[in-house]
């Protein structure tokens, strides 16, 4: 009877931890960092795209239309998008800062919590856009349980995923 080996990270695809790079604890908060920043371009132009989208719709002849409850969802949309922006935007501020303080290992640490909440805000704000849609082209049902399917893709692929693959 043969068994299979233990579950474990593939040394053939996965290179293991930081410190099998033979990096310093600066070299790494400098990788760290670079890392970091370019996630948070790519995420960027995500947030802008809706923002764009949001302010868009206030100048459009439908929009005096809306109800109440579909200008409050907008509204919340908008403020949730403010919110995804400016912590994502966090970690350069902190980068500018204090980045000739000596403090870049604090910057990564802190600014990882705050693009995690920027990620957080984001995906409120996208479910928010398409509860907004959804409502004005199906209704308040269909735009409900479509609404909670979104954030429950965002909530799997975001949050649950990395931290099950985090997990030994």
């Amino acid at each position: 009877m043969t068994t299979d080996p233990a579950p474990g990270p593939d040394p053939a695809r996965d290179p293991g931890p930081a410190a099998d790079r033979h990096e310093t604890a600066d070299e790494r908060a400098d990788r760290n960092l670079v890392e970091l920043l370019q996630e948070l371009r790519v995420v960027q132009t995500g947030v802008q795209i809706v923002f764009a989208f949001l302010l868009g719709l206030v100048f459009t002849s439908r929009f005096p239309q809306l109800s109440d409850y579909q200008t409050g969802v907008y509204l919340t949309t908008l403020l949730l998008t403010v919110v995804a922006s400016a912590l994502l935007a966090t970690p350069v501020a902190l980068h500018r800062g204090l980045f000739h303080r000596g403090a870049k290992r604090r910057i990564v640490a802190l600014s990882s919590r705050v693009a995690v909440g920027g990620l957080f805000f984001l995906a409120l704000a996208l479910s928010g856009a398409v509860l907004l849609v959804t409502d004005l082209v199906l209704g308040h049902g269909p735009a409900a349980a479509i609404t909670a399917a979104t954030l429950l893709l965002f909530a799997g692929l975001w949050f649950l995923l990395p931290w099950l693959l985090r997990r030994p």
